[in-house]
């Protein structure tokens, strides 16, 4: 079947028809966290909406660039021009250095994905490691005329960029709105108007990240490094910038107007943003105790949950929600996903074991077709995720013996399941996979005590034999006087 895949264009606001630049071949470029503390249920939300992106644009046969870029230097607090960096800000007060901050909570973003099996990007770069790269871009808007140098710092003069070009398409926002918008901070005396961001700051003698350019000892600002490196990574058009709903201003606004103001041309075609996650109705924050890490979740370690929830029903829970809807968390919400995760799984399991009946009708090839409709309008997963509960009663029919199905059909069926399940939605059964791991501990301590009866026996050769091939498996083994311990590689 012909598939057309339509995405709902934040900056058209309305649904388009996704067209690659180059086809097969795919530009996407996702913002990813800032690594200044444990990843939450909104970090989750986000990663997994442009996972389903990702993998579904691979099933489809494209060859996907996913660039997905971690912030470590230049958000300050309250997502403002002045400020402590919020990177710096957690090392001065764990009195560590800023890069063991990035690094410690660089690996648990990651921990926490992989168990979410958000897939890896293909490039995922650190703002602080492309330094030179904004610095060039400055320089670039510096000398089209759109910012301007202030004791130090360069800030973008929106004023002078909307006399040319329209400052505020994506987010609807207009310079009236900017003005109540925007709060007057200390500094911000150095710019032409209170709107202006920042492309450089000026490092001040406490600050912890800084580097050298023509204009001071200073930091890039915020929203420079996703123009910066998209455009590296991806070139100076490409098709998805994705993110949350909050970032859609003022970050991806200054970063429309940072690479029109350098390159005279947008860069991206289709901008994609996720919505929030609310608690009981209310916005998920610190300030109202509602906030719940990953790790809470997964441990029942927090005040509002009523039990620990696996990773597979917070990414199903999470994939019942069109991506563009706001999501609200409760503990009777996730309950009902775990349900329906393991009914869905125990009727996948049903049809692994389902023997073909006779001859069937076209029920499977329309399933299909339905499937892919609604995966290809805009993702949209909880359409897809009925129609495969749909399948479920088709299943159960046929096992129960009310409905018979082909040796063909029985095997679409099955592909069909294994399709949208795994390769899509990107859900395992968790159960299934905590049995095979207790199945290769069997094996392996079988084995093992096999090896100490040989030792026994003294048959050092047959011993050795079980040793070596174990780590040619990556299975290392370490004799104790009373045993034997091993560990995967």
């Amino acid at each position: 079947m012909k598939h057309q895949l339509t995405v709902y264009n934040s900056l058209t606001r309305k649904k388009e028809l996704f067209v690659p630049l180059h086809s097969p071949f795919v530009g996407m470029y996702v913002c990813g966290p800032t690594v200044y503390g444990d990843p939450h249920l909104g970090h989750a939300r986000s990663a997994i909406t442009f996972d389903l992106v990702f993998r579904h644009l691979s099933h489809l046969g494209y060859k996907v660039r996913y660039v997905r870029n971690i912030t470590d230097v230049g958000h300050l607090e309250n997502d403002a021009d002045e400020g402590e960096d919020k990177i710096a800000k957690k090392a001065r007060l764990e009195q560590i250095e800023p890069m063991e901050v990035v690094q410690y909570y660089n690996n648990r973003y990651h921990h926490f994905m992989e168990k979410l099996l958000v897939l890896p990007p293909s490039i995922e770069p650190l703002a602080s490691g492309h330094i030179i790269e904004q610095i060039q871009l400055i320089e670039k808007i510096l000398e089209a005329g759109y910012a301007y140098e202030s004791n130090g710092s360069v800030y973008f003069d929106i004023q002078k960029y909307n006399e040319n070009y329209p400052y505020g398409k994506l987010s609807g926002r207009v310079l009236d709105d900017l003005l109540s918008f925007t709060r007057e901070l200390d500094g911000q005396q150095e710019k032409r108007n209170n709107f202006d961001f920042a492309l450089w700051k000026k490092a001040s003698p406490e600050h912890l990240m800084h580097w050298p350019s023509k204009w001071s000892e200073g930091f890039p600002g915020w929203h420079l490094e996703c123009s910066a490196m998209s455009s590296k990574y991806l070139g100076e058009e490409f098709d998805i910038h994705g993110g949350g709903m909050d970032l859609l201003f003022p970050h991806h606004e200054c970063e429309i107007a940072q690479t029109v103001a350098a390159s005279g041309k947008e860069s991206v075609r289709y901008w994609l943003h996720n919505n929030m996650i609310t608690v009981n109705g209310q916005k998920m924050g610190k300030s109202l105790g509602n906030f719940i890490t990953l790790e809470e979740f997964f441990t029942g370690n927090h005040k509002s949950l009523e039990k620990a929830y696996s990773p597979m029903a917070i990414r199903f829970f999470i994939l019942q929600a069109h991506y563009r809807s706001t999501l609200d968390f409760s503990n009777e919400a996730l309950q009902a996903s775990e349900k329906g995760l393991q009914r869905l799984f125990a009727a996948i399991k049903t049809l692994s074991q389902l023997k073909a009946t006779g001859t069937s009708g076209e029920y499977v090839a329309n399933l299909r077709v339905k499937c892919y409709e609604a995966i290809n309008d805009d993702l949209n997963s909880p359409i897809l995720i009925a129609h495969l509960f749909d399948g479920v009663r088709l299943i159960n029919a046929v096992n129960d013996g009310h409905e018979s199905i082909s040796p063909e059909e029985l095997e679409n069926l099955q592909n069909l399941y294994k399709t949208f399940v795994g390769e899509v939605l990107g859900l395992q059964d968790e159960t299934a996979s905590e049995t095979d791991v207790q199945l290769i501990d069997g094996l392996v301590n079988m084995v093992l005590e096999m090896r100490i009866e040989a030792k026994n026996r003294k048959d050092f050769a047959a011993s050795d034999q079980i040793r070596n091939r174990l780590l040619q498996l990556g299975i290392e083994v370490k004799d104790r006087k009373d045993g034997f311990d091993w560990s995967k590689k």
